[in-house]
């Protein structure tokens, strides 16, 4: 039968865009506002409209408001405000312009709440500092995990001879032996279980400021769920949406809407078997002016870009030395690869140093021959410290050892550097200096997909050595689309007057009118340039503002100020899962994403805020205010140094902001 909730119909109702009498309430003012901007805005996109079918205006309503309610999603049911999401706390003057929905893109006029995010040019990147918590902590932490694993395998024990229907896919059966180990399968029944109801929420609409939980329950300790019928709309703090790309209206979503209708869903093959479109190539040729190499190769997922990539760079007799913290796609490609693999501690150049000195020196194990090739691989941001990787210092290591350097950029390309191209913008380096530069266009671009650049004669070799290329169906056009969109918007793009031979002799530097598709017609503001910077400049704020203040809160935090990660340590498995509830419980919901073992240490469990563009200084400060009650309560306040109030840190976030670096 139907969900419910897919057959719920909305009310007709009157147009949102009607006149609305006066109010003394200071919410209905920002109410009232904010949707007379919203109407002026689908006022300026009609007129645009009769000028042109395809373009549209910089995250304009356009492409779905229409003067019926009944035709659009901007319906009054979309805008209650009971929880506070609906409408900007600071409302619009007629001198602003509001060209996305809120609840999608927040709007924030305030040119203060803008940062650049960029390495100070001639200082070293120290490590950050982890502090650990009291030994208190550490004790009660431990003592958690050693009653659960008692208390699960005396159930166990009594379960299988009590209840033994309920442990047969755990024991031999008919001759047949169980396809899950009783051993494996522990964490998972007796912890994990546990904490489900913080893990894998169904979600509907799009990912964007706020987000839509579909609400579930559970009679049997969370071993099965059932949906209510009711959902629960909250500040989304969990989504990688960096620079807030993920929205269902605007310029990249009409781009992506008229290259779905010229090249349909999907090109049903592989990229050597007739799955290669102009799109791609397009695509391809612009990603490799983006970071600044020869070439590169895209991928329809980014996990297997690296690990179909890695065994076709290095094979028996090569080196792999890899960070201990790096990806688990990066692990699985290095198995893959059949080449020696070495570990270093993480983000620790004496360290990787002193490895290189010993396998250098070594060689290959039994022969002591000679490494046929030394390959290093780091991530340019790492998703569960928020650390940046120390580029200059291993750029200097690699002058000295000649070895080949691999980065993975998964979650620094787009969101780090003056110019978004990732951590060698950050540290104003030559791109070029990197080997093999990849990435992945999920968490900055609102796509899917991966990519891996670097020189030519590298790229054609990947082409047919790397099995996502030969094997896996090529990516989807409107992805495609939605990559060379939001690219272009975040490079800005030239006047076709412009030579192409002088716009690549420019890095980093906008793109030529000849590598977009003719038929894209983007806004001006994504044309030029400005839409993307805006983008960058608040996500660098939003990332410092929300680091530094839970640090004055006195909580610990892991990783760079100007890291879009933002990891909160809780260290106890009980607080986690505790955490977690009473954010989504708030009057204002908050939807967190919480991190415990295998990936994670054992007692470093920790809440990962992901920050967004698409959020607001009133977003930062909404959180920092449920961090603050919640932590006081959950006894997580452990950092050593100087607090702040909360008052203190919401009324100077901008000097905040501008402190410089500690780390």
């Amino acid at each position: 039968m139907p969900s419910p909730i897919a057959l719920t119909s909305i009310p007709r109702q009157g147009s949102i865009f009607k006149k609305r009498s006066s109010s003394s309430n200071p919410a209905m003012r920002s109410a009232q506002s904010y949707l007379t901007a919203l109407s002026e805005a689908d006022s300026r996109s009609r007129v645009r409209d009769t000028a042109s079918s395809v373009s549209t205006p910089a995250l304009s309503l356009s492409s779905s408001v229409t003067a019926s309610s009944e035709d659009t999603v901007l319906n009054e049911a979309s805008y209650n405000n009971t929880d506070g999401l609906a409408y900007p706390a600071t409302p619009p003057t007629s001198e602003h312009v509001v060209a996305a929905d809120h609840l999608q893109f927040g709007f924030c006029a305030n040119d203060d709440y803008r940062y650049t995010s960029a390495h100070s040019q001639g200082s070293q990147l120290k490590n950050h500092d982890e502090q650990d918590p009291p030994y208190y902590i550490v004790l009660t932490t431990y003592m958690g995990y050693l009653i659960l694993i008692c208390l699960g395998h005396v159930r166990d024990f009594f379960g299988k001879r009590l209840h033994p229907s309920f442990y047969r896919h755990l024991l031999p059966f008919d001759g047949y032996a169980p396809l899950n180990s009783d051993f494996d399968s522990f964490y998972t029944r007796r912890l994990k279980t546990r904490l489900d109801d913080c893990f894998s929420a169904p979600v509907t609409g799009v990912p964007g400021r706020t987000i839509t939980l579909l609400d579930r329950e559970s009679t049997d300790y969370n071993h099965t769920f059932t949906l209510t019928g009711t959902t629960t709309r909250g500040l989304n703090i969990s989504s990688y949406n960096y620079l807030g790309f993920a929205q269902a209206q605007g310029g990249c979503a009409d781009a992506v809407e008229e290259g779905l209708r010229r090249f349909g869903v999907s090109t049903c093959g592989a990229r050597l078997e007739g799955g290669s479109s102009e799109l791609h190539m397009t695509a391809e040729a612009l990603v490799a002016r983006f970071v600044g190499q020869e070439d590169s190769l895209i991928s329809s997922m980014g996990f297997a870009t690296n690990s179909t990539i890695i065994p076709a760079l290095v094979s028996k007799g090569c080196l792999l030395i890899s960070d201990e913290l790096n990806h688990a796609s990066i692990r699985y490609g290095a198995r893959l690869s059949g080449a020696n693999v070495r570990m270093f501690k993480h983000n620790n150049m004496e360290s990787l140093e002193s490895l290189l000195r010993e396998v250098i020196s070594q060689g290959q194990p039994k022969t002591h021959r000679p490494w046929k090739k030394i390959l290093i691989i780091v991530e340019g941001l790492y998703s569960m410290e928020g650390t940046l990787v120390n580029l200059p210092a291993i750029l200097e290591l690699k002058k000295k050892y000649k070895f080949y350097l691999f980065i993975d950029e998964a979650h620094s390309i787009g969101a780090l550097g003056p110019h978004g191209r990732g951590v060698a913008d950050y540290f104003g380096v030559n791109p070029r200096s990197i080997d093999v530069h990849m990435g992945t266009f999920t968490k900055s671009f609102g796509a899917a997909g991966g990519y891996v650049a670097g020189s030519k004669a590298l790229i054609n070799r990947l082409r047919l050595r790397g099995h996502g290329g030969v094997y896996a169906e090529s990516m989807t056009p409107p992805v495609v689309v939605q990559v060379l969109a939001s690219m272009a918007s975040i490079m800005g793009v030239t006047a076709p007057t412009t030579s192409a031979l002088e716009v690549a002799q420019q890095h980093p530097g906008p793109a030529h009118p000849s590598q977009l598709p003719t038929w894209m017609d983007l806004p001006a503001s994504l044309r030029d340039g400005s839409e993307g910077r805006m983008r960058l400049r608040r996500l660098a704020f939003n990332s410092r503002y929300l680091s530094r203040g839970l640090a004055k809160l006195g909580f610990i935090i892991y990783g760079h100020t100007d890291s879009p990660i933002v990891p909160l340590l809780i260290f106890n498995t009980g607080k986690m899962s505790v955490f977690h509830r009473m954010m989504r419980a708030r009057k204002t919901p908050i939807v967190i994403v919480v991190v415990a073992y295998p990936a994670t240490p054992l007692v470093t469990s920790r809440v990962r805020f992901c920050l967004s563009a698409a959020h607001t200084k009133d977003d930062i400060d909404t959180v920092l205010r449920a961090c603050d009650e919640i932590g006081d309560a959950l006894d997580l306040k452990h950092r050593i140094g100087e607090r702040w109030p909360l008052q203190r840190i919401m009324d100077n976030a901008v000097e905040l902001v501008n402190m410089p670096n500690e780390d």
